[in-house]
């Protein structure tokens, strides 16, 4: 199902700011934000040809869903930003 997201905002940033990763020059800035509807929206490198093919036999993506990739420092860096449950 498409998830509507006219009415949808970044409600605040998951993690530190990419400055604080090390990107100084703004071309390499993955990124985590938490929206006003409770869902997460991530900037990384569209990856969705390369990683297609790999995907286990249990995991699926829908024609308008991509693949992204973020660093593991992006990820590692907001883990204290994510709520457990």
């Amino acid at each position: 199902m498409r998830h509507e997201l006219s009415s949808v905002r970044i409600a605040r940033r998951i993690g530190v700011p990419p400055q604080q990763r090390g990107s100084h020059t703004g071309e390499t800035c993955p990124d985590l934000f938490e929206l006003s509807d409770g869902n997460y929206a991530i900037i990384g490198t569209e990856a969705t040809a390369a990683l297609d093919p790999h995907l286990p036999p249990d995991a699926a993506r829908a024609d308008y869903e991509r693949i992204v990739v973020i660093t593991r420092e992006t990820l590692i860096r907001a883990k204290k930003d994510i709520p457990d449950v």
